[in-house]
């Protein structure tokens, strides 16, 4: 609805500014930083004071005039400071609308076909940690947003099942621990431990012990190309290992509310010769070359040149450890080819590594192909089979390379994207240049520019945190302001780990606010304020900002968290438990509430402003959409939340005598709960029948 009239206001200024002065200016609607000014403002005379060598208070004054009366939802347009238009709306009016249930198409042009949006990504070696979150949480909110505003979106999983990260896993029990292929399949059917668990121990000791015996490295080449070539009893193991582990994160993830429609996996680029397609691609339009000297003699280069210069080189090289989205910087490391193996020295050398000079493609190479696929321009496709089958039915798929076992065709259509996000850790930027880079070096503009690296900063604990989980410090670690996880040194909280103490700590105060309500009841409630407590916290923080996750500051019921948002939805519901046991019914609020009662009601400053906040969450939605920050929508709802708490308290509806400002106060709490909790379910979150 907000909107809506926003879209009016500039269409009736941009009509009068052709009509009365011969220009056409696009008209910027703001909304003032101070309620008393009204609810739009317009700078437009500013723009135009150069234009038509004017100030910006006469051009003001003249537009004023001529739009008075000319907008229906505008009760009163003013002329303030140096040349602000400053509009009232008419409120009645504008109650009635909501009332009616006026909806708008969201200001979010549309891409003109299916969106695709990749995120999670974590290699199949481990359980996910908090870092691994910030990445769902992000990317799962992001297509929420988008399908609010009305865009077909596939959500898309990549599984890295060949890679460094699945290999060293492997070499951990084949070598480490002298597991047979039959010993470890017992292990992945053991409820008694979870194999992700298990994996993220050994994963650890694996990389423990390169470091003490670097004789073992080559094991882990070894184990890579069979994984690669998948034959033998190493490449069975490998995808033993990875299907385990995907089945646990998937299992992790659902816990949060996501999910996914396909999940495209290494293996199948490969076998698929989907990689070797493009290969040839970039080959015969130059975009690579065979290096003949330095320490890339026998590789397939592709030049810096290619592939803009920017701070995320210099972000990259500074780069350690585990990336949230899966360790990919590390993948070319781990099998030589780069002299001090990481990403920073290729971008020193003005030069990446496509392919190694043992033949192995590396990780941005096989990245450029799959791009490729996304957008429907490498002319080949993979199988798909179900993989798994969600509680409301949705089908998950994953890729094959076998059209034996092949979904009909009908039913399984992925990729083929006019827009394309990836959601992946900063770190990683370089190399999302370099795919970029690919596809213009391939002639693919379009594509190039409707590539998005939806990047964001990493997760870290805070020594509290650490300490509530149980996390050793040392005595350096502990003076931080945060601490950095590494699934790689073993340090961090399992996402499973803390979702358990996080619903277990909010059960402990939900049960001790409702013991009457029973613990299965409770039980039901800590899940949904847990999980709306995390999601939350992830959500809050801009894309670009380091997060220090706190445990106790997330579970707060006080201040910008989560359990305060849904407390204001539970606040909502109280009013209509204890408007029911009056044994009153509900008005027919199009009845009673006519636009005099409304703009009566609304006269109240506190109740007008309520009503504006409320009725902004497609606003808000389509805002963050196009900022491409889920913070703001996050954002909204706090607000939101603030607004109607204020109300709960300052205006007790039950204890109203006048019959229609009642009903008008209590319609006011409707229209809040509803729009409240709509906000929640863009964000992931649930609200809860009580806390």
């Amino acid at each position: 609805m907000f909107h809506l009239i926003e879209q009016q206001i500039a269409e009736a200024v941009d009509g009068l500014l052709r009509a009365e002065f011969g220009v056409a200016s696009t008209v910027v609607v703001e909304q003032p930083r101070q309620a008393q000014f009204g609810e739009v403002a317009l700078p437009v005379a500013f723009q135009l004071a150069r234009t038509l060598k004017k100030a910006p208070r006469e051009i003001a004054e003249t537009l004023a005039a001529k739009l008075d009366g000319k907008i229906p939802a505008v009760a009163s347009i003013g002329v303030a400071g140096n040349g602000f238009l400053n509009l009232r709306l008419r409120r009645g009016a504008y109650a009635q609308a909501l009332l009616a249930g006026a909806a708008l198409e969201p200001a979010v042009a549309p891409s003109g076909g299916k969106v695709i949006v990749e995120h999670t990504n974590i290699n199949p070696n481990k359980a996910a940690h908090i870092g691994h979150l910030r990445n769902a949480v992000l990317g799962d909110t992001f297509v929420r947003m988008l399908r609010a505003v009305g865009e077909p979106v596939e959500v898309q999983n990549y599984i890295d099942n060949t890679g460094v990260q699945v290999a060293d896993v492997v070499v951990g029990f084949h070598y480490l621990e002298r597991n047979s292929l039959a010993e470890v399949r017992a292990m992945v059917d053991d409820p008694a431990f979870p194999f992700d668990h298990r994996c993220w121990d050994l994963y650890a000791r694996v990389s423990a012990n390169y470091q003490t015996q670097p004789e073992t490295l080559p094991w882990r080449a070894e184990t890579l190309h069979a994984i690669e070539a998948g034959e033998g009893e190493i490449a069975e193991l490998g995808h033993l290992v990875a299907d385990a582990i995907v089945r646990c994160h998937l299992a992790t993830m659902y816990r949060l509310g996501i999910r996914y429609d396909v999940l495209p996996r290494e293996s199948e680029i490969l076998h698929l010769k989907f990689w070797a397609k493009a290969f040839e691609l970039l080959k015969e339009r130059k975009a690579i070359y065979l290096e003949d000297k330095g320490k890339n003699a026998g590789c397939w280069v592709m030049p810096a040149s290619a592939f803009k210069e920017s701070a995320a080189v210099q972000e990259a090289a500074a780069a350690t450890g585990d990336a949230a989205t899966g360790d990919a910087a590390t993948d070319d490391a781990a099998t030589g080819d780069v002299a001090t193996g990481d990403v920073a020295a290729e971008a020193v050398e003005d030069s990446k590594v496509i392919v190694r000079s043992n033949g192995t493609v590396t990780y941005v190479g096989k990245d450029i192909a799959y791009q490729l696929w996304k957008f429907g321009l490498l002319g080949q496709d993979f199988f798909y089979k179900v993989t798994h089958q969600y509680p409301d039915g949705h089908r998950l798929y994953v890729s094959t390379a076998e059209s034996a076992e092949a979904a009909p065709v009908e039913e399984a259509r992925f990729g083929g994207g006019v827009r394309v996000y990836n959601v992946i850790d900063s770190r990683q930027s370089y190399l999302q240049d370099v795919v970029v880079a690919g596809l213009r070096a391939l002639h693919y503009e379009e594509a190039a520019r409707n590539s998005v690296h939806f990047a964001y900063e990493m997760v870290a604990l805070s020594p509290r945190c650490c300490a509530d989980l149980g996390i050793a410090l040392s005595e350096e670690d502990s003076r931080k302001a945060y601490v950095e996880v590494s699934g790689r040194k073993g340090l961090g909280v399992k996402a499973d780990d803390l979702m358990d103490k996080l619903t277990q700590a909010a059960y402990s105060e939900v049960l001790s606010r409702n013991a009457e309500r029973g613990e299965e009841a409770c039980k039901v409630v800590a899940r949904q304020v847990a999980v709306g407590a995390l999601r939350y916290f992830l959500l809050k923080f801009t894309r670009n900002s380091v997060i220090a996750f706190d445990f106790q500051e997330a579970l707060s019921f006080e201040g910008e968290t989560g359990p305060y948002v849904q407390y204001a939805a539970v606040r909502a519901n109280r009013i209509f438990d204890k408007w029911s046991e009056t044994g009153e019914a509900i008005p027919t609020f199009s009845e009673v509430l006519t636009g005099e009662v409304l703009e009566a009601l609304l006269a109240d400053e506190k109740l007008w402003q309520l009503l504006v906040q409320a009725s902004k969450r497609v606003f808000a939605v389509a805002r963050a959409v196009n900022a491409g920050e889920p913070a703001n929508l996050a954002k909204h709802a706090f607000q939101a939340a603030q607004s109607f708490n204020e109300f709960y308290h300052e205006y007790p509806i039950l204890k109203e005598k006048d019959p229609a400002r009642r009903a008008g106060l209590l319609w006011l709490a409707t229209y809040f709960r509803q729009e409240l909790i709509l906000t929640l379910e863009v964000l992931g979150i649930e609200a809860p029948e009580f806390m």
